[in-house]
């Protein structure tokens, strides 16, 4: 392997990386899957309790790799370096290539220089079907949770956006769309795009971040939290308690209910590792159609796949809090 720099002089066998993203419990592209063993799944790995650094290059007949190795803390070396704008040599000794895989699960948006364009090796070459990545161009999974990468990135330029006032009017069933909310200013939530954070990944220094092209469509609209009632005793909490200390919820958008409702389950039965995970100061958790993210001393915002851009802020109650600190107990944590 070798770093773009040194191209020159290099047989077709080398791989010149162009980036790299971390694969552990607790930080992955998130675009893959709703969990760490989901998306290793996706790329033929086994769910290793330390994880892989993934890197992403190409040989020199320009085709695309994958290339997963066990050594994590280079990766994450590399990641810290280029993220400060400084030159790091990821150059990974063989001994700790766990995986070399056809294509690239992930939108990569630079080439090596002096190579030819970038393409798949023919799946006689790379012994199965290439790695794409997934279509970002409906809604579905990945844009759900490229879209809850992007709030819990840029949590403050969201929740400025809201009011005590505005999540009044949410719990009471009036909607809030983008057209009802302050124009975004550069970098707000209304035009930014789902970048390295969202995806777990870095560049390397010359390199252009790999997954901002692919993520135009992330949400942006603040939608209601469904035709609650406009009592206003049932609408001043998003969800109650009962006498059993459970979380009773008074919310009344049947999906937002169903998502909390399954965050909670997560308490009594632990999910599969990653599904509940920290991401940049947010409580993180992800199940099948839906995405939550939190803060402890805040509220919530709750995005479903069967609700194409829509986000639905969750207000704070008696048992909201009790529940985000639980799932942020729970939550996986880099090391």
């Amino acid at each position: 392997m070798t770093d773009t720099d040194d191209y020159t002089q290099q047989d077709d066998d080398a791989l010149f990386v162009l980036t790299a993203a971390m694969l552990t419990p607790a930080q992955f592209p998130s675009v893959l899957a709703d969990d760490y063993p989901q998306a290793c799944e996706v790329l033929g790995l086994e769910p290793a309790r330390d994880g892989y650094g993934l890197l992403f290059g190409q040989d020199g007949g320009g085709a695309r790799w994958t290339v997963a190795i066990t050594d994590t803390a280079l990766v994450a070396c590399a990641l810290a370096a280029w993220d400060c704008g400084l030159e790091y040599d990821l150059s990974p000794d063989e001994r700790y290539v766990a995986a070399a895989l056809p294509g690239w699960p992930l939108p990569v948006a630079v080439a090596a220089p002096g190579v030819p364009d970038p393409h798949d090796p023919s799946e006689e070459e790379g012994g199965r079907p290439p790695l794409a990545p997934p279509d970002l161009e409906t809604w579905g999974g990945a844009q759900r949770r490229l879209g809850a990468d992007e709030i819990a990135l840029r949590w403050w330029a969201w929740r400025e956006q809201l009011t005590d006032d505005a999540v009044d009017e949410v719990a009471a069933g009036d909607e809030a769309t983008t057209e009802d909310a302050p124009a975004p200013e550069d970098g707000a939530p209304g035009d930014a795009t789902a970048g390295d954070a969202a995806t777990g990944e870095a560049t390397a220094p010359d390199a252009a971040p790999d997954a901002e092209a692919a993520t135009d469509e992330a949400p942006t609209d603040e939608d209601a939290t469904g035709n609650a009632s406009a009592d206003e005793d049932a609408t001043d909490d998003a969800v109650g308690s009962d006498d059993a200390g459970t979380v009773a919820l008074a919310v009344h958008h049947a999906g937002v209910r169903r998502a909390l409702e399954s965050a909670e389950a997560y308490l009594s039965s632990p999910p599969p590792p990653g599904r509940v995970r920290a991401a940049h100061g947010a409580v993180r958790a992800d199940g099948p159609g839906w995405s939550l993210v939190a803060r402890t001393d805040d509220m919530a915002f709750v995005l479903l796949d069967e609700e194409p851009g829509e986000v639905h802020p969750v207000r704070r109650g008696p048992a909201l809090p009790a529940l985000l600190e639980a799932l942020d107990r729970l939550a996986a944590r880099p090391v």
